[in-house]
Formats: C-alpha cells, sequence, structure tokens
C-alpha cells in the first residue's frame, strides 16, 4: 500500500503531467505537480517528499541539475526519470548518481507505479531511500563515511578487498568528493605495465633516452596534475621502482628516465590491492618504509557476499546501464532472477555481477531478465532435460529443473559437494541446502 506516500511529479507536459497526477491520487498516493525544476526545489523543500517522478528536460534546467540540487538539499530519495531515447545517456548518468531507474517515453504507467510502490516498499523508516553512492549496506556506508573524510586531507589512502570488489569505484568517489574533484583522475595497473616500461609509463622520458624515445613522453605523475593518481595493485610494482615511489611521495618530486632535473608532483596518491602489504613487506617483495608512507588511511572494500543488501540496487543499475549501452529500451529483472541473484555465492564480486548482468541483459528476449538468461548453467531450457508435464507450476519446474542441475553437476564431479558447487557457480553451503530442500541424499 502506498499509504498516502508524498510522491512529487516534476513534468511540464500539459498532458502527462496531470495524467500521472490522476493515476498517482487513484493509486493511494499524495501526488504535488511542479512544471519547472525552480518550482521542484521550491515544493521539495517544504513538501520533504516521499519520491520523485520527473522529466529529463525541463523549461528551466535539466532534470540531472533538479536530481543533484535535490540530494544536496533534501538528502536521497527514490527518483524515476521519463525520458525521450536520445536522453538515455543523461538518464544513465542519474542512475549511477543513485537515481532509481528511468523510464522512456510514451512512459509505461503501470510499470512505473509497479516500481514506485516497490523503491517505497525498500526505502528506508523516514520515506528516504538510503543516503549512499556506494551502497544500502552498513558495511558499504561505512566505507563513504571514511572516504567522504578522507577526501578532506591530502593524504595518500590505500584501498583492499577482493578483486572485483570495486577499488576503482571507491577511488573514483573518493576523488570525486574531495577538492580535486575538477582535476584530472588517471589510474594504472601496475600488474599490467611492462616491466621494461614501467619507469617510462609512470614518471615519462625525455626524447632519445632510450631505443624507440623518438619523442618525449608524459608520464602519469605529469597526467594527473592536481587531481588523482590511482596506482592499482601497488603490491606487484617491480622492485626497482619502488624506491623512485618512495620519493614521489615522501619529497613530491619525480625524474623522467633521461631528464636533467626534477619535475613536481602535484597530485593525490590512492593505491589499490588484493594483496596483502604487511605480508609482502615480510616477504622482502615490498619495501617497509614505502607501505609506511603510503598507508596513512587505509579503507577495506567488503566483498559483495557480505553485504547483500547491496545486491539488489546494484543489479538494478547495471541493467540500465547496459540496456542504454546496448542501444535497448528499459529492462527489468523478474523476481526468479532477482531470487537467484541472492542464490549466488559471487566469488567474482562485483565485477562478476555486472558481467552477468551484461550477458542477461544481452541475452533476454523481451523486456523482462530471468534467472536462465543471468545463469545459463541453471536454465530451465536444458536440451536434454526432463520437460515439465503441462500444468506443472512455475515453482514444482524450477525445482526440477534445479535437481537435475544439482544431480549432473555432481555426476560430473565425480560426487564432491565442492567440484559440483564450482561447477554451478554456488558456495558449499548453498549447495547443501538446496540440497537438503530438494531432498537429495542418497542418490548421488
Amino acid at each position: 500500500m502506498s499509504g498516502g506516500r508524498v510522491v512529487l511529479v516534476v513534468e511540464d507536459d500539459p498532458v502527462l503531467g496531470p495524467a500521472l497526477v490522476q493515476r498517482l491520487r487513484l493509486e493511494g498516493f499524495r501526488p504535488r505537480l511542479a512544471t519547472t525544476g525552480a518550482e521542484a526545489l521550491r515544493e521539495a523543500a517544504g513538501l520533504r517528499p516521499d519520491a520523485v517522478l520527473s522529466d529529463i528536460r525541463l523549461p528551466d534546467m535539466s532534470g540531472e541539475e533538479v536530481f543533484r540540487r535535490l540530494l544536496a538539499e533534501v538528502g536521497a530519495l527514490p527518483a524515476f526519470f521519463m525520458t525521450a531515447f536520445g536522453e538515455v545517456a543523461q538518464a544513465i548518468r542519474l542512475v549511477r548518481a543513485g537515481a532509481q531507474d528511468y523510464l522512456t517515453k510514451p512512459v509505461d504507467v503501470d510499470r512505473l507505479m509497479a516500481a514506485l510502490r516497490d523503491a517505497l516498499a525498500t526505502a528506508s523508516p523516514t520515506g528516504g531511500a538510503p543516503a549512499s553512492e556506494l551502497g544500502v549496506s552498513p558495511a558499504m556506508r561505512a566505507v563513504e563515511a571514511t572516504l567522504r573524510k578522507a577526501a578532506r586531507v591530502d593524504v595518500p589512502v590505500v584501498l583492499t578487498g577482493e578483486t572485483g570488489v570495486g577499488k576503482e569505484v571507491a577511488a573514483r568517489f573518493l576523488h570525486a568528493a574531495s577538492p580535486r574533484a575538477a582535476h584530472p583522475f588517471v589510474a594504472v595497473n601496475c600488474a599490467a605495465i611492462p616491466r621494461e616500461l614501467a619507469e617510462s609509463t609512470l614518471f615519462g622520458h625525455e626524447r632519445g633516452a632510450f631505443t624507440g624515445a623518438v619523442a618525449r613522453g608524459t608520464g602519469l605523475a605529469e597526467r594527473a596534475g592536481e587531481g588523482t593518481l590511482l596506482l592499482d595493485e601497488i603490491a606487484e610494482l617491480p622492485a626497482e621502482l619502488q624506491p623512485k615511489l618512495l620519493r614521489l611521495v615522501q619529497e613530491r618530486r619525480f625524474l623522467p628516465v633521461g631528464a636533467a632535473a626534477e619535475r613536481p608532483f602535484a597530485a593525490r596518491i590512492v593505491c589499490a590491492t588484493h594483496a596483502d602489504l604487511a605480508e609482502r613487506v615480510r616477504a622482502g617483495a615490498f619495501r617497509e618504509d614505502l607501505l609506511f608512507r603510503l598507508n596513512v588511511i587505509s579503507v577495506t572494500i567488503p566483498p559483495l557476499r557480505r553485504r547483500q543488501e547491496d545486491l539488489e540496487p546494484l543489479a538494478r543499475r547495471f541493467v540500465a546501464e547496459a540496456a542504454a549501452r546496448f542501444g535497448l529500451g528499459p529492462r527489468r529483472l523478474t523476481p526468479a532472477a532477482l531470487a537467484s541473484l541472492a542464490d549466488h555465492d559471487w566469488p567474482g564480486n562485483v565485477r562478476e555481477l555486472r558481467n552477468r548482468i551484461e550477458r542477461g541483459v544481452a541475452l533476454a528476449e523481451g523486456e523482462d531478465v530471468g534467472p536462465g538468461d543471468l545463469f545459463p548453467e541453471l536454465s530451465l531450457d536444458r536440451e536434454d532435460g526432463p520437460v515439465p508435464p503441462s500444468g506443472t507450476t512455475l515453482d514444482a519446474a524450477l525445482g526440477e529443473a534445479m535437481r537435475a542441475a544439482i544431480l549432473d553437476a555432481l555426476r560430473l564431479s565425480g560426487g564432491s559437494r565442492a567440484g559440483a558447487a564450482q561447477r554451478l557457480g554456488i558456495s558449499r553451503t548453498t549447495l547443501w541446502k538446496r540440497m537438503r530442500e530438494l531432498g537429495i541424499g542418497q542418490e548421488c
């Protein structure tokens, strides 16, 4: 039930705006219509709405500007944007910034009402959506709070966490929240730089400094300017470069290859790694003095399996981004798809989630993205699997398909539950739970 929640409609179309207001009243909401961005901001300041429905293009400002000012002045809340197809890129930026979703015109009002009810049902008790850009889970809210504090002071930051958790996303957030936001953000993966080019890549070189150096090369330290330099996989930095990085951090100066004089370094350094740097120091692979200089503020990004609250918001955001990038209309995850995401253990973390969502959006036949699109290995459309009899319920069919998939994985793994879980892309705990629910025991 809507419970009389206040919804601010920002729409200058003389037909669509009143029509939305009328439908919202019929649904039990308390709508308020604004036809300009300025009017919307005034209304929001007094109303404190529970949700916002806004056009992207308004007479006096963009819907994007309205949304960002609402975030600053009112706080986060569920926001839906209505857009023409040519404005989808702007709508994607809004979803990345925290908007709930976007819909292309002509708007499917039934779908909009359902999405609005779902958003309000999962919003915070005060009516607004959780005010976190990195995630809604307590763990990621704590990470965001730490990064916002770190953004105010100009010291190095080390981001740690498993592969794929979103360390670069956190680094970009730190940069955007800092006074350096208007300057470049430059990222380099230390593990991907050819060893013989590492020094030149990082610090640049003069013409003739080595064979093939036919022109002066600008290094990443210089390209970063007064912005942020992210050194990803810092644990893989070659040993011969570590003392030079130490000087960069300590003296704020660097020497390009073949240069006669040092140059000043003005950027902030952020490092990221999935490795244990202290263990690398003990093994003699990483300088202890460099670790001390870099590790002023350390932030650990938790794995996705430990922050289930972030799973659905991230998935919905990735669906919107993928649909726009592929030139498709809006797509949505079915309840069964969301359940399948919740069952997965996510060994690849957020990166794996994004990849599965992109594959699902690409493979889906229509607007709905189902579990078989996300996890083809568990698809109901198994050519060699049993065909459910006519009249079988969806739950029963899904149970039979899961049973067949588990038995098949166990057979291929020689009865090993660990091997079967790996084949199915789930944890052993999840496999054990499913086997118990489906009564799989002696037959495997």
